[in-house]
């Protein structure tokens, strides 16, 4: 892999982040055999422009963002920030005083190169520096969810033809400290 930066984005970021997302998430929409649904890729796409804005406004206080970057491309993204509505009103508000971690997401052209859990692991030391020894995950995508049964094991909750027949949900809960990173 080629040498890989991660820091916290920049204002200057914003354009390129902005495109990155749209990126990612068409390609992913795609993958996933929902490629026609324009409007939900939109609205994806929106939240993602909204919780990056939201990093910038509190300064990292309300989402807490980490890219990865190959030079200037940037090719990766992680953040944390308060459990989504999603989350908090698919658990019955169990997982509501959790962070999530989310818009983990990786350059097509880069993925399956260790940038997402280069991204994963530095967020869990920035997570822990923070005193957060706790957080929750959760995927409607079905390539993701393999990805994360394996790092994380079986769900807490999986709801079960969620976005419709065949496209489950599934919400984690994870102990940094019973992580084995790498």
């Amino acid at each position: 892999m080629h040498k890989v930066e991660i820091r916290r984005p920049r204002i200057e970021d914003k354009i390129g982040l902005n495109s990155f997302f749209r990126i990612v998430i068409t390609d992913t929409f795609i993958k996933e055999g929902l490629g026609d649904k324009l409007n939900d890729i939109n609205d994806e796409v929106e939240v993602k422009e909204k919780y990056l804005e939201s990093d910038f406004e509190s300064n990292g206080e309300k989402r807490y963002f980490l890219i990865a970057l190959d030079g200037d491309k940037i090719i990766g993204s992680i953040e944390y920030g308060q459990a989504s509505n999603l989350i908090c009103n698919c658990t019955n508000n169990t997982f509501k005083e959790l962070n999530e971690i989310g818009t983990v997401f990786v350059q097509p052209a880069y993925q399956r190169m260790g940038v997402g859990n280069l991204l994963l692991n530095t967020m869990y030391f920035i997570l822990k520096s923070k005193g957060i020894e706790e957080f929750c995950l959760d995927s409607g995508y079905k390539s993701a969810q393999k990805i994360w049964k394996k790092k994380f094991g079986d769900p807490n909750y999986l709801l079960k033809d969620y976005w419709d027949k065949g496209y489950d949900h599934m919400i984690w809960r994870i102990k940094i400290n019973d992580l084995v990173l790498g």
